[in-house]
């Protein structure tokens, strides 16, 4: 086997002594090597491995998730520069960051679960996902920081006028009513931060971002392996364990990026009638691809109740779409969230 890359990085685990370890790739007829070498206590120790295959994509992903795990653990490469460009944050984006860290270790709890009390509620009066209103990092901030006043309020990460002046006062009922020992603006958090914590507390940013990525990576592998095998979406969500609407939104992103996956929508479609599915072409002829509620008011009616269910007909919606967006490329379309 060639080597073609390898990197010695260091650990340390007290107060002289050092963990040293070796990262290293390797190929061998056309098969990519990935593997670990920690020489810790024993130097005799052999190498784990963390991808063999004929993917580069994917050893790549298995690359980077693996290494910001370690580098999460402390490890640094002796030769600078392997992964920082990934890792460097400056100016605004570190400050951000700094207070999302601090909110995450300082956060009223008690406070938290108001808001997230309060979130329900709102949501449910809207008729909108709850992380649209306002996300679980977003909460934290406002829990860690408990800002008093519109003011205040405007200065935390992810607030803007729109979500101030429609949301605050209902924010600030719960935030105001907690004892805070701080104070506004907020230029004192980035003093009360350890380097090396926040350091390592990126790099497990890192490793979330990168196995979501990965995940999705092997994903995209399994379902164009089985569309291949003439699975239909069933057998792809016994297959992959990911509901079949996951499915479907990868599926429409493999076949954007030239993928073949008209076996799988001959085969979904098979129990459809052509007048029907001919209903529904002529429907995006109409209406455009953009939005699939109206195409459904226009072929079923806005009462719609079809026979299978709306969930089954959304599906072949989809499926359709695929087909109509490939022979009228460049029609700009988004999925729409129903």
């Amino acid at each position: 086997m060639q080597i073609v890359f390898m990197n010695q990085l260091s650990k340390n685990s007290g107060e002289s002594a050092e963990d040293f370890a070796q990262l290293w790739i390797g190929e061998e007829e056309g098969v990519w090597h990935l593997g670990w070498r920690d020489f810790g206590e024993n130097p005799e120790s052999a190498d784990t491995i963390w991808y063999e295959g004929s993917s580069w994509n994917e050893m790549l992903g298995v690359y980077r998730h693996e290494l910001a795990v370690k580098m999460g653990e402390g490890y640094r490469p002796l030769i600078d520069g392997v992964f920082h460009e990934e890792t460097a944050v400056t100016g605004r984006n570190q400050e951000q960051l700094k207070l999302q860290y601090y909110s995450e270790r300082h956060g009223n709890e008690a406070v938290y679960e108001e808001l997230c009390a309060w979130r329900r509620k709102r949501s449910s009066l809207e008729h909108k996902a709850p992380y649209l209103l306002a996300s679980n990092r977003l909460l934290r901030l406002l829990s860690a920081y408990l800002p008093q006043s519109l003011e205040e309020l405007l200065q935390i990460p992810g607030v803007g006028e729109a979500k101030a002046e429609q949301y605050g006062p209902e924010i600030l009922s719960v935030t105001s009513s907690a004892e805070r020992s701080h104070s506004f603006p907020l230029s004192w958090v980035g003093k009360e931060i350890e380097e090396e914590p926040f350091a390592s507390w990126l790099y497990k940013q890192k490793e979330i971002k990168y196995k979501k990525q990965l995940d999705r990576l092997r994903l995209r592998r399994q379902l164009l392996e089985g569309i291949a095998d003439g699975c239909g979406l069933e057998e792809l969500k016994e297959r992959t364990q990911y509901s079949r609407r996951e499915i479907l939104e990868v599926v429409e992103e493999l076949e954007k990026d030239g993928y073949i996956v008209d076996p799988l929508i001959q085969r979904e479609l098979m129990d459809m009638p052509p007048g029907e599915q001919e209903a529904v072409w002529n429907a995006y002829m109409e209406l455009g691809d953009l939005f699939l509620k109206p195409v459904l008011h226009k072929v079923y009616g806005e009462d719609a109740a079809p026979e299978g269910g709306l969930e089954m007909v959304y599906e072949r919606l989809r499926l359709i779409r695929i087909r109509f967006r490939r022979e009228n490329e460049g029609a700009g379309a988004i999925v729409e969230q129903i």
